[in-house]
């Protein structure tokens, strides 16, 4: 998995049969260099047809290089890099070439999990809550519980442990809550050199402006009922709301938005959950994470307090897809993506 943040590929191996999750295996990650991050910046927008410099080779180069790392995968879920997404337009478009890497890696590769779904009709994302709710069964759930994915774009997965199967009605509720990490990353990298707000420090400097969290609550996203879902960049008046802002007060201001955007979109939920799990990079921002408890009625905790990795989650989310794929049962659902029936995606390059 090579997320929105642009920090690097994960890859991590998942013993299961498509329903159930028997046993998590080792994980590995891959940071991109400096020169790479750069790459697949500046694809970022594109769509098949354009112009994408050097991304396509750093995304297939660094995924195989990585993968090469694990010989005893029987078969490899490729998600590839999200590079635009607007799916009640021009679609989705994952870079990456799942024949070429599957004949690279000498292995069956399962890739393109997204434009089934949007040519059907869905958002095409979030497509980790079938994996969730696997999550949930793996730690014993019993009551409704909700993910929260804190990558480039947040995304929370409301789970109904109680019914038998992910498509069930009833079962999921999933949508995208708004901007994450992204949009903190880029001001990091714009103004001091770096890929992050490490461990929330330039943050905890600063305070929130005033006015801002109304105003970006404004936006029409906020007011659509899930299932919905959202592109890196859809909210490019971030970048000018902090433009006259110190860096710390800035830091301050795009943390508070995203952990305003998750207390917004938990009111969806079609009951509280019981706590709230929360993974990708941003539970290890502590301000936002105080943001998150302060805010929310439920326990709000990293998910490593239910034992499962907050690191590699979302790549052994698509290892639990590319089974389900392999095995033709449904990747997405209406509860998950909008579409109107639950529906597999994926295509598979054989070796």
């Amino acid at each position: 998995m090579s997320g929105t943040s642009l920090d690097g590929v994960d890859a991590a191996l998942l013993q299961t049969d498509g329903r159930r999750i028997f046993a998590f295996g080792e994980a590995g990650y891959r940071a991109y260099s400096d020169d790479e991050r750069a790459a697949l910046r500046g694809a970022l927008g594109c769509w098949p047809g354009d112009e994408l410099g050097k991304a396509p080779e750093v995304v297939q180069r660094v995924h195989a290089e990585l993968l090469a790392e694990f010989p005893q995968a029987e078969l490899v879920g490729f998600h590839g890099q999200t590079l635009a997404h607007d799916p009640r337009g021009r679609g989705t478009h994952q870079l990456g070439d799942g024949d070429a890497l599957a004949e690279t890696l000498a292995r069956d590769v399962v890739w393109d999990f997204r434009s089934n779904d949007v040519t059907l009709g869905g958002e095409g994302a979030p497509l980790a809550p079938f994996f969730h709710f696997a999550c949930a069964k793996w730690i014993g759930a019993t009551q409704p519980i909700a993910f929260l994915n804190l990558g480039g774009v947040g995304n929370l997965t409301w789970v109904d442990p109680r019914c038998d199967a992910p498509e069930d009605e009833g079962a999921l509720l999933a949508f995208d809550t708004g901007p994450a990490n992204a949009p903190l990353n880029d001001l990091m990298a714009a103004r001091r050199g770096v890929d992050c707000d490490r461990g929330g420090a330039l943050a905890a400097q600063g305070q929130v402006a005033d006015g801002v969290l109304e105003q970006f609550l404004e936006a029409d996203y906020f007011s659509r009922v899930p299932p919905k879902s959202l592109d890196r960049d859809d909210f490019p008046m971030l970048r000018e709301i902090v433009s006259d802002l110190s860096d710390a007060d800035a830091a301050a201001t795009l943390t508070a938005l995203a952990a305003v955007s998750v207390m917004q979109g938990m009111a969806h939920c079609p009951v509280p959950p019981e706590r709230l799990l929360v993974s990708g990079g941003g539970r290890r921002n502590p301000v936002m994470m105080a943001m998150l408890a302060a805010g929310l009625d439920c326990s709000v905790m990293a998910v490593e307090e239910a034992g499962l990795d907050g690191d590699m989650l979302e790549a052994q989310a698509f290892a639990y897809l590319a089974v389900r794929v392999l095995r033709g049962w449904p990747t997405s659902a209406p509860g998950t993506t909008g579409v109107a029936a639950p529906v597999g995606g994926g295509r598979i390059s054989r070796v």
